[in-house]
């Protein structure tokens, strides 16, 4: 079921993806940016035998005997130390973890946090309580935080001046939902700074954080392999290798 429902999504082409290092406040970042008519990408955690991918080497591999490329990945959204997904997951349409809506330690359970959503027209990034209200139809989703910027505001905790200082990563979404932008700092920054690309640089007014220390991106254009920790939950733009 779930190979099926992944080779599914190549039924149109898809061009290579758009990665690029910018620089904000003498800090550089890769960002890759997909849009909706144009891009494939897919969230993956487990592979066919029900183990989790941990190396994005193994996730290029496995879709490579399938005939699919893998043009950028990046982990999205915080797990535990066997690399399931901490918060609400949903992959090809079900659901392998429910949603945790409640305060909690670490800065997932930074309220408020949220979930990004996938669907077959719009990237989304909701507030969780909001997502459980409006029940949106996801076919992946992933949830983390805390929630960068909601509707243009900083999260309430997010100070300028803090010390706290890793290599992040996270996602904005574009007012109209058809752009998403997949971001990883080259250099240790607080979330003010991390924040704050978001919305001056790429002035998107939604944000999810998905992690820290342990944040990779596999980006060939970009030089970057993504080797090192092994994650959880990853996201991917994908594309047929025969088209």
């Amino acid at each position: 079921m779930i190979r099926a429902l992944c080779l599914c999504v190549f039924a149109s082409p898809v061009l290579a993806s758009n990665c690029a290092d910018l620089t904000y406040n003498h800090i550089s970042y890769s960002t890759c940016q997909v849009h909706v008519d144009r891009d494939q990408i897919a969230l993956f955690l487990y592979n066919k035998n029900g183990q989790p991918y941990g190396q994005f080497a193994n996730l290029i591999e496995d879709l490579s005997d399938e005939g699919t490329e893998v043009l950028f990945a990046m982990n999205a959204g915080m797990f535990h130390s066997d690399l399931r997904p901490v918060g609400h997951y949903i992959e090809n349409s079900q659901e392998e973890m429910r949603v945790v809506s409640n305060a909690g330690p670490g800065n997932f359970g930074m309220l408020p946090n949220g979930i990004f959503c996938i669907t077959d027209s719009h990237y989304h990034i909701f507030e969780t309580r909001d997502y459980l209200g409006k029940k949106p139809n996801c076919t992946f989703a992933t949830q983390s935080g805390p929630l960068l910027l909601h509707e243009n505001i900083f999260h309430p905790r997010i100070l300028k001046g803090s010390t706290s200082k890793y290599i992040r990563n996270g996602v904005g979404v574009s007012a109209d939902g058809q752009t998403a932008y997949f971001v990883i700092s080259n250099q240790r920054v607080n979330f003010y700074e991390f924040t704050s690309f978001f919305q001056e640089v790429l002035e998107v007014q939604n944000a999810l954080y998905f992690d820290g220390n342990v944040s990779k991106l596999y980006a060939p254009e970009l030089g970057r392999s993504g080797v090192g920790w092994s994650v959880g939950p990853m996201v991917a733009a994908i594309t047929a290798t025969d088209q």
